[in-house]
């Protein structure tokens, strides 16, 4: 093979494995590469790129090849695409699956304001609502201890109308401070808010003024059996 022959050869070795790219761009891309890693001595002795060549990268004298561009990337923990393009590969989204998005809270039968003996006692389960869980844990709510149930009446008209759904968390079920909660007294099922009053007694609270306070004193507090606090409540417009 004459020498011109090897030189022709040589050159166009060089320019197949040449990146195709503006080098001055990717020069820039590989100092910032550089700087995330420490410095570019640093870059070099990762990607295993002489150092002196690294420089004439990051000046844009010329560009590197595909396999050093694959090495420069892989050194800093970059995507190639990036490098050469300063465009990164849009990420796979794993969607979780939907039991991992929603929990499922059982809807009972009873209802709050009609007789029913102990609160979920012979009630079946109509239904389960479906809530994402991301609103429940916002809210500091466990699942397990969530249950639903319907109102009857108008005596919480204005904070929960007749036939709105309600869930309670059933692991509150002392008077933890004044709110609504479901209530179970004289057999009866009531959403009703409750104050705790200096003399020990309990007043149980209608939203709607047309209804009078009821009274629970101390003594007969045993009568009165909180059920959970109300969480939530909720129905259709229309």
């Amino acid at each position: 093979m004459k020498s011109s022959d090897y030189a022709e050869t040589e050159q166009t070795e060089r320019v197949d494995s040449a990146v195709p790219f503006s080098p001055k761009a990717i020069g820039t891309r590989i100092e910032e590469l550089a700087a995330r890693v420490g410095g570019k001595r640093e870059l070099a002795n990762l990607s295993g790129i002489h150092e002196t060549q690294l420089y004439k990268y990051i000046k844009g004298a010329n560009a590197p090849s595909i396999p050093a561009a694959v090495a420069i990337a892989g050194a800093a923990g970059e995507s190639l695409d990036w490098l050469l393009l300063g465009t990164r590969p849009p990420l796979r989204a794993t969607q979780p699956a939907e039991e991992d998005i929603y929990a499922y809270i059982p809807l009972y039968d009873a209802r709050c304001s009609s007789g029913h003996g102990a609160w979920n006692e012979r009630a079946r389960v109509l239904a389960h609502l479906a809530f994402t869980r991301y609103s429940l844990r916002k809210k500091g709510l466990n699942p397990e201890t969530l249950s639903c149930l319907r109102n009857d009446g108008d005596s919480m008209l204005g904070l929960i109308e007749d036939d709105d759904t309600v869930m309670i968390d059933e692991s509150r079920n002392t008077l933890e401070g004044e709110g609504v909660y479901v209530i179970l007294l004289d057999d009866h099922l009531y959403a009703k808010r409750l104050q705790r009053q200096f003399d020990g007694s309990i007043h149980v609270i209608s939203e709607n003024k047309a209804y009078q306070v009821m009274v629970v004193p101390k003594a007969q507090l045993n009568e009165l059996q909180i059920v959970g606090r109300a969480v939530w409540a909720g129905g259709w417009l229309i």
